[in-house]
This record gives structure tokens, C-alpha cells and sequence, in this order.
């Protein structure tokens, strides 16, 4: 058995979806599939029952799945005493400063469980950079959100955030239920500098071109909004400052939580991180 296809009946078993796991393992399904056979044939045992109600683990894939994850933990092991002997001893972590969340606060708990002598040095990053500093070379994993320029990247979706419309509390639109795009066409909104990701720009935006004051980073957001009264979006996930609310917006795409790391970077370090991760933000 190869450690890459006992990833992917991971990723399938935690998933029990075999689209899901193909997304998560930056795969097309079919070759996906035809491992999953593959590996049932060569241990002789079925793995999953596949119906039209879904996919679900047999007994057999039941004691695959434990086995797989301790040898899986064991090899990452062996690939970390390596690196730190090698000198691999920290990792930079760019992050967006948009705030607490527990994905990220599980995530912190479980790397430093199974990394306890790995320095994680933190850069925190403003709105204008939604890589944080991950193209520039500055750090080498990113948690941010999505979307932007991915280029040389590898990206890994880790949760989905509903969006809505930031607003002062007294605002006439913060007492509807939801909102549309349409509803803020006549209002100020506050965006970012010029340089600024296009493809961030352009969803946080709502796909049109905004007038308003220029803000770097969430607090200058909530600022904006409270002494301005101009009004932009924010994920639902993210708790209103006093005297703001937020309104669930319909039709708005979900912000969408990611890792993502350089292409092709063999750092041990850094593919730990986003394994963890993984399992942090879906629990």
C-alpha cells in the first residue's frame, strides 16, 4: 500500500463523498475512483458500500480508516524529526487580521499537539493582500479567504462562510431580514486600495465599481461604517462591533476559508499544517 492512496481513502472516509474528496485532494474523481478499487482489490475487502443514498464505510474501511491515519501520523513523523534535524525547525503562517475564529483557534491547539518543539511565527496581514504576503515570499502557508490571484499556488478549501451587509445599527435597511446587491446600488461603500487583489476586490465588492472611503484592514471596515455610515460586506461567521449590524445577503456567493502554500514546496512543515487545518475547520 502507497501512502498516497491511503491519503485518498482518507479523504474519501472522512468526506463520504467521493466528489468532496476529489476537491480536497486537488484531483478529478475518476482517477480518484479507480484508486479506491485498486487498493479494495489489493486488500481484498470492500471498503466503502456505494448506494444512491451516498457512501459509507464498510467494517473492513472502518479498521482501514484507524490504521491508515496511524501510519499516515507515523510517516508525517518520520518527515518532521528529519526536517528539524535538517534545521526545519519554524514555519511562517500568514494570516488575515479579520478576528478570532475557532477554526483557527483548534487549528493553533492541534499544530502545537503535534508540532510542540515548531516555532509558528505569525504575520498578520491588512485587506490588501489577500495572500498574506504568500506571493511575495514572505510567509509559507497562508489562512485567509478566497477569492485571488492563484497562481503557483495550491489552495485548499477548509469552510464556507454565508455573507452579509455591514451596517450602523440605525441604518433603515439593518431591520429587513435579508438583503440583495440591488438594495445598496444608491449607498457608499467602503473598499480597498487600488492595488489591491482583483479578484478579492471585485467579490467584496459585489462585482461593481464602489465610491467610498479606502480601508486596509477590518477594524478600518467597522470604522467606516460606524462613523460614515457607509455600508460593504462581511461573513456572517464575524461578530457586528457595538452599534453594527450585519444582514444576511441572498445572492452573494459564500466566502469560502482556505490554506494555501507555494506549489510544489516539499516543506513537511507546511503540509502538516494543512492536513490539521483540514480537520480543525470541518469539526
Amino acid at each position: 500500500m502507497e501512502l498516497r492512496t491511503l491519503r485518498y481513502f482518507v479523504a474519501v472516509a472522512e468526506e463520504l463523498h467521493f466528489g468532496r474528496a476529489a476537491t480536497r485532494l486537488h484531483m478529478s474523481q475518476p482517477p480518484l475512483s479507480r484508486a479506491i478499487r485498486r487498493l479494495e482489490t489489493e486488500l481484498g475487502a470492500a471498503l466503502f458500500d456505494r448506494s444512491p443514498a451516498g457512501v459509507a464505510l464498510t467494517p473492513a474501511g472502518a479498521v482501514l480508516l484507524d490504521e491508515a491515519r496511524a501510519l499516515l501520523d507515523q510517516a508525517d513523523r518520520a518527515r518532521l524529526r528529519v526536517a528539524a534535524t535538517a534545521g526545519a525547525t519554524a514555519i511562517g503562517v500568514g494570516v488575515l487580521g479579520d478576528g478570532a475564529d475557532p477554526g483557527a483557534t483548534r487549528l493553533a491547539a492541534a499544530y502545537r499537539r503535534a508540532h510542540p518543539h515548531v516555532e509558528v511565527r505569525i504575520r498578520e496581514t491588512g485587506l490588501a493582500d489577500p495572500t498574506c504576503g504568500l506571493h511575495a515570499g514572505l510567509v509559507d502557508i497562508a489562512l485567509t479567504r478566497a477569492p485571488f490571484d492563484e497562481t503557483g499556488l495550491t489552495v485548499q478549501e477548509l469552510r464556507t462562510d454565508p455573507v452579509g451587509a455591514l451596517l450602523r445599527a440605525d441604518d433603515p435597511l439593518a431591520r429587513r431580514e435579508s438583503l440583495q446587491l440591488a438594495d445598496l446600488a444608491d449607498r457608499r461603500w467602503f473598499r480597498f486600495p487600488e492595488d489591491t487583489d482583483p479578484l478579492w476586490q471585485s467579490y467584496w465588492s459585489g462585482g461593481e465599481r464602489r465610491e467610498g472611503p479606502v480601508v486596509r484592514a477590518v477594524q478600518e471596515c467597522r470604522q467606516a461604517v460606524l462613523w460614515n455610515g457607509t455600508v460593504g460586506m462581511t461573513p456572517l461567521s464575524h461578530e457586528p462591533a457595538r452599534g453594527l449590524t450585519v444582514v444576511p445577503l441572498t445572492d452573494m456567493p459564500p466566502s469560502r476559508v482556505v490554506v494555501a502554500w507555494n506549489k510544489g514546496d516539499a516543506n513537511p512543515l507546511v503540509h502538516s499544517f494543512a492536513r490539521i487545518a483540514t480537520t480543525a475547520y470541518r469539526r
